[in-house]
């Protein structure tokens, strides 16, 4: 019964129905244009926090591998100012002539005047 009792009913064609709808058109419009606007700032926004992420992770990636690179370079310089130290201590004694004289009666068995050489394994 209702059904036929909307059939009955006629829109009336007025001034101000024909104005409603076009304002009730306008607000729909500019809903859906509001709408694909935010949904635009929003993917743009997702897109431009992943890629500020990702080269974030990036650089902190690179940054702990020049750390860990820097850490190891440190270590071998520190070995190398030791091996330095050690050198020049070397080429201090081998100014020396004793100590050549030392060195080469223990390495190649000579002998000074009246001296008799032992070679005793430990």
């Amino acid at each position: 019964m209702s059904l036929e009792r909307t059939r009955k009913i006629t829109e009336l064609q007025s001034q101000y129905m024909q104005q409603q709808e076009r304002q009730q058109q306008l607000s729909k419009r500019r809903k859906r244009g509001l709408f694909r606007r935010l949904a635009l700032l929003g993917l743009l926004a997702v897109i431009s926090s992943v890629v500020m992420i990702t080269t974030i992770y990036n650089q902190q990636s690179t940054i702990d591998e020049k750390l860990a690179e820097q850490q190891k370079l440190e270590k071998k310089l520190s070995g190398l100012k030791q091996e330095e130290k050690i050198l020049r201590e070397e080429i201090v004694k081998l100014n020396d002539d004793e100590y050549i004289a030392k060195i080469a009666r223990r390495d190649y068995f000579l002998s000074d005047e009246n001296e008799i050489i032992f070679n005793i394994k430990d």
